[in-house]
């Protein structure tokens, strides 16, 4: 087993690893300069121990989906950077409400018998976060591990953190979001059937709720598209919003692939935000509608093809 949900009674070889410690959500290049940190000082063998939900979630259940990634994504994700465990922390009210010394003592030495702690500089950890990296050094020191704290990392001019990955998405600007990823950022979720009107149009859609991460902004990207067990990405374009011109709803995914016309309700589907293309709009007819969407083809496969 390489994911566990907590960190009392692991097996031994589990336990005594170095870790990379933080809410890694989004994975961006920060959380990997950690967790090489990690590896370097496991001498190539480390784990990761992040927050399950995280922090935000379980203080703040009302606000609005704010995830990057479903937490089964991440912890792939994690596990395809070489670590060799990843440990949910249970965020609940007894975590919550230990010191930064009850923490580091019960979760991290006697838990999961750390050997070695990687951080951000900005890490912060205990009751009312009331400890930073400098405070975990020196409870590492009377605890008996080290501790490693990894300065800020910079890209496209601001820090790498999910906090930037966040605003990127919502203001519309997947390749910024990209570039602090390392990669393309992906929406996932099984196929609907909704109410067919894109087939009506010649334009048949993939249609996925977002659920639980964060909404982009709404609008029309150029996307590519992936089916479960295929290893090809697919050109689209999709939509993300509400669907003003037709009825208001609550917001959905829709995914148009080119020069593909298979079934697939009910397949899990990955879609990588290429390019904003335009926001949504409302139109005065369904025809009008219908030749912008012939345009976004165009608009579209021009980027995709660059």
């Amino acid at each position: 087993m390489a994911v566990f949900a907590d960190y009392r009674g692991l097996p031994a070889e589990a336990r005594g690893t170095s870790i990379a410690m933080g809410n890694f959500d989004g994975l961006h290049m920060g959380h990997k300069v950690v967790m090489e940190a990690a590896k370097r000082a496991g001498d190539g063998v480390f784990s990761v121990a992040t927050f399950e939900p995280p922090p935000r979630a379980y203080f703040r259940p009302m606000d609005p989906p704010f995830r990057i990634y479903r937490p089964e994504r991440r912890n792939q994700m994690i596990l395809n950077q070489g670590a060799s465990f990843v440990f949910e922390l249970p965020f609940n009210g007894e975590l919550a409400s230990m010191t930064d010394e009850v923490f580091a003592r019960d979760v991290l030495a006697k838990g999961l018998g750390v050997k070695h702690v990687s951080v951000g500089f900005d890490f912060r950890f205990g009751r009312g976060r009331m400890g930073d990296a400098a405070r975990l050094s020196s409870l590492g020191r009377a605890l008996g591990f080290g501790v490693t704290i990894v300065e800020e990392v910079q890209g496209l001019g601001a820090k790498a953190s999910s906090t930037a990955i966040r605003q990127a998405l919502s203001a519309g600007e997947p390749r910024k979001a990209a570039e602090l990823l390392g990669e393309p950022w992906v929406a996932e979720g099984i196929v609907e059937q909704g109410e067919q009107m894109g087939r009506t149009l010649d334009f048949p859609t993939a249609n996925v709720h977002l659920t639980d991460v964060i909404h982009p902004k709404h609008g029309i990207y150029a996307v590519r598209a992936r089916i479960a067990g295929e290893e090809n990405w697919r050109d689209g374009v999709a939509n993300f919003g509400r669907t003003p011109t037709t009825g208001l709803r609550d917001p959905l995914l829709e995914t148009f692939i080119f020069d593909f016309d298979r079934d697939i309700y009910g397949k899990w589907l990955e879609v990588q935000f290429i390019r904003f293309l335009r926001p949504e709009l409302k139109f005065d007819s369904v025809d009008d509608m219908v030749v912008q969407m012939k345009r976004d083809v165009v608009d579209a496969k021009a980027v995709l093809a660059g």
